[in-house]
């Protein structure tokens, strides 16, 4: 076992759904019990049950390692949204650079970690440089722990049909559901955020879903945005926006906490859309956008169309006077015969003159 100067902790990092829901998890601690996968460094290791019916736990890289990624010591997952590391690098455009060879590895992680030690230095992974890459993760994240993570593996010997412990076997007695490509995960590509089959997976479902369809009708050249509040003023939408195209209009609707962006060419509020896919940010103000729908069509449109169609049909044209055929006629003047009879105004009683 390789040799190390790793600090005595007194607690582990971890995310809230390896921890477990009992707020009373006991654990065991072995000191510099295991070499990290990651460094191959010895650490601390802790062993705990996080729940009633789940599998016993334990850490899997060290915590130089986890700080210098933020990740949990135990799922590899983001501590800030429980994303896989190629997901939240993705977003965030952050670069790994730590280096493949053993070697330079050990060194580099020597480096950083005194680093880490001596003037506390680390990555920034909040995203406030990436205002559109946090959006993404706020979508992607889950809202709330899921702990059927900790469930108990798959029991090998039921699936072969050769299991005879029955009720009394710690592993679950199902047959396996998901793809083997996710079963097929290394510790080192998920640390490093490479060849990671489900953030692959993540992202290609992100893009599919945060994709912006523009409007099939070209007239549409307005964006809506949403999450306004007053620090947000007209002004500060015009300077952001007019980068896209040029504007027709900027109008804040401050009870909706809206405001519609119409823009003169269509170029321009496609543009606008296409860079504010995953959203963004102004006066660290996340906002979203939308396509404007159309000027709706219902009875009020379709009468004052029939309107100008008539008043073009009686006008007059020129300096002639209007003729005798456009006069209305008295009602017993006409010559058409009447749809009922209490409409013939010759008509006497029920009898017809």
């Amino acid at each position: 076992m390789a040799s190390a100067n790793e600090e005595d902790v007194e607690f582990p990092i971890l995310c809230e759904t390896c921890l477990g829901e009992n707020p009373y998890v006991r654990m065991t601690k072995e000191r510099l019990g295991k070499e990290c996968k990651v460094c191959a460094r010895a650490f601390t290791i802790f062993r705990w049950l996080p729940g009633r019916g789940m599998r016993y736990k334990k850490t899997e890289i060290c915590p130089t390692c986890a700080k210098l990624k933020n990740v949990c010591q135990t799922c590899i997952l983001d501590l800030e949204h429980g994303l896989p590391v190629q997901v939240r690098d993705t977003a965030l455009s952050i670069q790994d650079e730590v280096p493949r060879e053993e070697s330079n590895r050990r060194d580099y992680l020597a480096k950083m970690a005194n680093n880490l030690e001596v003037m506390g230095e680390q990555t920034d992974f909040s995203g406030k440089a990436q205002p559109a890459g946090r959006e993404m993760l706020k979508r992607m994240a889950r809202k709330d722990p899921y702990y059927q993570r900790n469930r108990p593996h798959i029991c090998s010997f039921f699936v072969k049909g050769q299991c005879t412990r029955g009720n009394e076997c710690p592993y679950r007695h199902e047959m396996p559901q998901g793809d083997a490509e996710l079963a097929k995960q290394n510790i080192v590509d998920r640390y490093h955020g490479n060849n990671d089959p489900v953030a692959r997976r993540m992202l290609a479902r992100s893009l599919k879903t945060d994709k912006l369809d523009a409007p099939d009708d070209k007239s549409i050249t307005s964006l809506f945005v949403l999450g306004l509040d007053q620090s947000v003023t007209q002004a500060d939408l015009r300077d952001h926006f007019i980068a896209f195209g040029e504007l027709k209009s900027v109008v804040v609707v401050p009870k909706g906490n809206c405001a519609f962006i119409n823009y003169k060419h269509r170029a321009g509020a496609e543009a606008a859309a296409l860079a504010a896919l995953s959203g963004f940010s102004i006066k660290d103000k996340s906002l979203k956008v939308t396509w404007g729908k159309p000027k709706p069509k219902g009875p009020k449109s379709e009468l004052a169309q029939a309107n100008v169609i008539s008043k073009e049909v009686t006008a007059p044209t020129g300096s002639q006077p209007p003729t005798r055929a456009s006069i209305p006629l008295p009602p017993g003047a006409r010559n058409d015969s009447a749809l009922y009879p209490s409409q013939d105004p010759t008509a006497q009683g029920a009898y017809s003159k």
